[in-house]
């Protein structure tokens, strides 16, 4: 198993930076970002695909660094009807196989989309529970329409590269659990097209993530670390399904065309945080075995996305759990 950290929460850093500090945590491996929501300061797309930089030139750095490049990331929302944003994800996608093809790097992150609800439609619809007719032929026309045919093409270009696209279950998007990652499978009739296994967002569907490994099997491709912090109080009175967000108007976060991240509820029924203030490093360890069960070599890299901690301070805890999980010695055990 190979443990690692998607470096989004270190662009600040150099790329080199980077990988010292992944190194210093007693981690092996680093998921670049390659476009999608987020820029892509560690990966200089453009000079790869134009030869400008030659691969053996980009990887050096990891090899002087001790630490493989596991997987490149281009989370975002290919499927999404602004005509700004959605091209533009697709095209990142599309480069990051590329690019991925080029490293040699097998493993490519990304979400599924979310289309309109229909035709001519502006804004993405997530249709989660249509038990109105309605919403099941949204439902039918995002899927048949939009969805299929994408990911149709995405798994030619994919096998044509010798890349495993890995897509993370994530609420907001045609897939977002087991069911709806196979449906996408089975529909496209692909080889090269699973499951990037990342807990936190099913954690809080209350899905138990070791049971959706065991589920997946064969189409868990990759793996991330986060975890989730259900605050049981709220959550008793308002559930997990809480739309209390608000817009961040002083410098927002800008996630393609006319899109930027709302502002987290300040009383939430649930939050992300490292990896073991969640769920202990027993479940931990289990997630570790199912993985390992599935690939040996799989590899999963921590996502920080605790507000509570410090960047370094997320990323310590989060590698010492899932060191300790694993059996590892992390950097500061006592002898």
């Amino acid at each position: 198993m190979k443990l690692g950290i998607y470096t989004a929460v270190l662009h600040d850093l150099s790329l080199e930076g980077a990988l010292s500090a992944i190194a210093s945590l007693g981690l092996t491996g680093a998921e670049i970002n390659a476009g999608g929501f987020l820029p892509t300061p560690h990966l200089p797309v453009e000079k790869l695909l134009s030869g400008a930089l030659s691969p053996e030139a980009y990887l050096k750095p990891f090899a002087e660094a001790g630490i493989e490049l596991t997987g490149l990331n281009v989370n975002g929302n290919p499927l999404d009807p602004d005509p700004v944003a959605g091209p533009a994800h697709a095209a990142d996608l599309r480069r990051a196989i590329q690019v991925a093809g080029l490293l040699g790097i097998r493993r490519v992150v990304t979400m599924s989309g979310l289309p309109a609800a229909e035709p001519g439609g502006a804004v993405p619809a997530w249709n989660v529970n249509p038990w109105h007719s309605a919403f099941l032929d949204s439902l039918t026309y995002q899927w048949d329409t939009i969805a299929v045919p994408f990911w149709r093409d995405i798994e030619q270009l994919a096998a044509a590269h010798g890349v495993k696209v890995c897509i993370e279950m994530h609420p907001q998007n045609l897939v977002f659990n087991p069911a709806t990652l196979k449906r996408l499978v089975e529909r496209t009739d692909a080889t090269h097209i699973g499951a990037e296994l990342d807990p936190s967002h099913l954690f809080w569907q209350g899905i138990d993530p070791v049971a959706a490994i065991e589920d997946l099997g064969p189409l868990v491709f990759h793996a991330a670390a986060k975890d989730t912090r259900i605050n049981a109080e709220r959550c008793r009175v308002n559930g997990v399904l809480d739309d209390r967000f608000t817009k961040v108007t002083d410098d927002p976060v800008q996630l393609g065309g006319h899109h930027t991240l709302n502002r987290w509820p300040q009383d939430s029924t649930w939050d992300f945080v490292a990896v073991g203030r969640g769920h202990d490093e027993a479940f931990w360890g289990r997630f570790l075995d199912a993985l390992h069960r599935i690939d040996p070599d799989m590899a999963v890299n921590i996502e920080h996305e605790d507000t509570e901690l410090g960047q370094m301070e997320g990323l310590e805890v989060a590698a010492r759990t899932l060191l300790h999980a694993s059996g590892a010695t992390a950097p500061g055990d006592r002898p």
